[in-house]
């Protein structure tokens, strides 16, 4: 593949991007090429070197903030008809109604998940709280020589630390889980401003 031939198929492949952010692109990897060659590189051999224009495009993408993306893509590829702008304002109401309310219901969605999260770890404080109150009580009791409240508060508070030690790494599988499911939530929505170019 020859230099022009890479750019070509790179251009292509970055067209949903900004127009100077495609060329920031473009003449980042014609330097990094450059530098190849000076090394004594053929074109063909430094072009391999870096990889792909498919590779290189989804890396670039992946990177791009999800602003960038949405205002490229929400950007209107010419001006609009007078009666598009027509339609547009009519139904506003409608479409930006459904919009919002997709808008509040996704985050709800999310709200919802991560409030389950912090009842999660206000149960296990909890039962933290109460294990060292139990513990702290059965030894209190020491004095008065009640055994059977002893051994009682103190096998309630151990079995309570237990449980909140369980809690706790319950919490903490949940909450790694959570933010991976959001990162996943979070590319495909990316993915939805990515143009997907042959």
């Amino acid at each position: 593949m020859t230099k022009t031939e890479f750019f070509d198929e790179l251009k292509i492949r970055l067209s949903s991007l900004p127009e100077e952010d495609i060329k920031s692109s473009l003449d980042y990897y014609s330097e990094m090429i450059d530098d190849r060659i000076e090394d004594g590189l053929s074109e063909e051999d430094a072009i391999k070197d870096i990889g792909t224009p498919a590779d290189i495009a989804s890396e670039i993408l992946r990177e791009m903030p999800l602003s960038k993306l949405v205002a490229a893509r929400v950007k209107p590829k010419r001006r609009l008809a007078a009666w598009e702008i027509v339609l547009l304002a009519l139904g506003s109401p409608i479409w930006v109604s459904l919009l919002a309310a997709a808008f509040v219901v996704v985050l709800a969605v999310y709200i919802v998940i991560w409030s389950v999260v912090v009842s999660l770890y206000a149960v296990g404080i909890s039962l933290a709280v109460a294990a060292f109150a139990c513990i702290v009580y059965g030894f209190a009791r020491i004095a008065l020589g009640e055994v059977a409240t002893i051994l009682v508060f103190i096998g309630l508070g151990i079995f309570a630390a237990g449980l909140a030690l369980f809690m706790f790494l319950a919490c903490k599988y949940t909450t790694v889980g959570i933010i991976k499911l959001s990162k996943l939530i979070f590319r495909g929505i990316k993915s939805l401003f990515i143009r997907r170019n042959a």
